[in-house]
């Protein structure tokens, strides 16, 4: 068979499964999300931290309650990477310096899970278990409720009370994310995921030297690093270790379960607003993109310009060679589009116009899948933007979901969709008026796109990295870890007003003049005003990169 058909089958046959998952998971998480009861476990640890589960809160409040716990989180766990050396299962390994321990610890927290460090000679056990790995969970949880705030934005009238934060943290951390990652990590186990507490063990290679081989909890970190969309690598390779994605259908199992939540996501909003058909508009709308990037990142993968993929007939540099070009090009595709930042192959390798492909991919913002969270409310905030212009075109008041789009909705969504490319671009050229695009290892266009790749990586929380640029400096590590900072909190703080606003509004009836919003009409208008604005801010960037190497 060959791998352009081993492609195809490898991306279709995920179709069906996250269509079973659609209904059943997205009917799921939408009980979770409504229920009125709590489990007796749940409150315990409502009286533990003093919180009165049944009281609601404003987005004002949700907001304070969100940055608290983020900021705490933060110096905990910045606290203990710099302690690791004198704790359990450090494996002799040393405390993280205060430059990595910063960026690590904002960019796990944030949903990031950039790592400008080797998991296996930089990280003890505990420090991925008990540090890491509870950031997995948490970060997750985070993004899946700021988007069921800005839903129940949309769903309630005439009310400022928006839900919940440590009701909301809690239901999805013990009732959605925990189950399911045990489950799949026993799943992972059976499939030759390692999952153990060994420090390593010493081997000789064929060649007949020595290489020291890392074990680990692999299998339980990968689970909920996989489903909660945090992509952060247990080993610094990432999925292209065996230990991690042993087997193509191993590979598989980890794209579907990239992919479940931010797919069945969409059946949640539809069930709370009650139209179930907004939840497919919304699948459609990721459908073309999705498809898009995968298409174009196998054509120019499959046949690659340059003098040594034209000598073998396709680019293969960088690509794992048990799964090669098409099922690598596919999972790149997806990952960047759905902000997973998990890799099976290194980016920096790809040919000019499939990184461009990738990187472009990351700068929609995760309007194709994006991470837990973000990639419902993303399409959201794009769907307010497509109403809006409508609008105007048509002469008539803007309504999405039967809340009238005026002057304070409109700019809190442009601040929302400003934001994360300002920090993107701004980060750019700051590392090159400053000199510090020097760690790159390649010049001109190619070294632009490196430098570019990371600061859109950050800015937009997809934490994969091109490869080719060393970005464990002080400034670097402090550079991006700002830049992710302010790229998680900053659009946060805008959604929960644009919800905190549209929920205080009276929900008005349907009218002749308003624009339906399931219809293919409204679907290609989104697609086309999302590829529009993205090109708009970022057109200038991509052509001094990807496009001035490729063309």
């Amino acid at each position: 068979m060959s791998t352009s058909a081993a492609g195809v089958i490898f991306s279709l046959s995920l179709l069906p499964a996250l269509a079973v998952a659609y209904r059943y998971l997205g009917d799921y998480m939408f009980r979770v999300v409504t229920a009125t009861r709590h489990a007796r476990v749940e409150r315990g640890f409502y009286r533990l931290i003093g919180v009165n589960p049944d009281g609601e809160q404003s987005w004002a409040q949700y907001a304070r309650s969100l940055l608290a716990f983020s900021l705490v989180s933060i110096l905990l766990l910045y606290a203990f990477l710099r302690v690791q050396g004198k704790l359990w299962l450090s494996n002799g390994l040393p405390g993280v310096p205060d430059h990595l321990a910063w960026n690590t610890a904002v960019s796990f927290v944030t949903n990031a899970n950039w790592q400008a460090y080797s998991g296996e000679s930089t990280m003890g056990h505990l420090v991925q278990m008990a540090g890491l790995g509870v950031q997995h969970f948490a970060s997750a949880a985070v993004g899946i409720a700021v988007a069921v705030v800005l839903v129940r934005g949309f769903a309630r009238s005439r009310t400022d009370q928006l839900g919940n934060f440590w009701v909301d943290l809690t239901r999805i951390s013990l009732r959605i994310l925990l189950p399911f990652s045990v489950l799949l990590a026993i799943v992972l186990m059976v499939f030759g995921v390692v999952q153990n507490l060994s420090a390593g063990t010493d081997v000789s290679t064929l060649t007949g030297g020595a290489q020291h081989i890392t074990g680990g909890p692999v299998a339980s970190w990968e689970s909920i690093k996989l489903l909660g969309t945090n992509g952060g690598g247990f080993y610094n390779v990432n999925s292209a270790h065996p230990f991690e994605d042993p087997t193509a259908w191993t590979s598989w199992l980890e794209l579907f379960l990239i992919l479940v939540i931010p797919t069945s996501l969409p059946r949640v909003f539809g069930r709370m607003v009650g139209q179930n058909r907004q939840g497919y508009a919304i699948l459609t709308v990721t459908a073309i993109l999705v498809i898009a990037s995968v298409v174009l990142v196998n054509v120019f993968e499959l046949t690659g310009h340059g003098t040594v993929p034209e000598a073998v007939g396709a680019a293969m540099e960088g690509k794992d060679v048990r799964f090669g070009i098409s099922d690598s090009a596919t999972f790149a595709a997806l990952n960047t589009m759905g902000n997973g930042g998990v890799v099976i192959s290194f980016h920096d390798s790809y040919t000019a116009l499939g990184g461009g492909v990738l990187l472009m991919g990351i700068m929609l913002g995760g309007i194709g899948l994006g991470s837990v969270g973000t990639g419902l409310f993303g399409y959201l905030m794009i769907a307010i933007m497509t109403v809006f212009l409508a609008g105007l075109m048509v002469g008539r008041t803007p309504e999405f979901l039967g809340k009238k789009i005026g002057a304070r909705e409109i700019k809190l969504v442009s601040l929302f969709w400003l934001s994360v490319p300002a920090l993107a671009l701004v980060g750019t050229a700051v590392a090159f008026a400053t000199g510090n695009n020097s760690t790159a290892l390649n010049v001109g266009p190619h070294g632009f796109s490196e430098v570019l790749y990371a600061f859109t990586s950050a800015a937009n929380l997809n934490g994969s990295a091109f490869a080719g640029i060393t970005v464990n400096t002080p400034w670097w590590d402090v550079a991006l870890g700002l830049t992710i900072l302010v790229g998680r909190f900053l659009p946060i703080i805008f959604l929960l007003a644009l919800a905190g606003s549209l929920a205080r509004q009276r929900t008005v009836p349907a009218t002749a003049g308003t624009v339906p919003t399931h219809t293919p009409l409204f679907i290609g208008l989104v697609v086309g005003v999302t590829v529009i604005m993205a090109g708009l801010v970022y057109l200038p960037a991509l052509a001094l990169g990807p496009l001035a190497e490729g063309l």
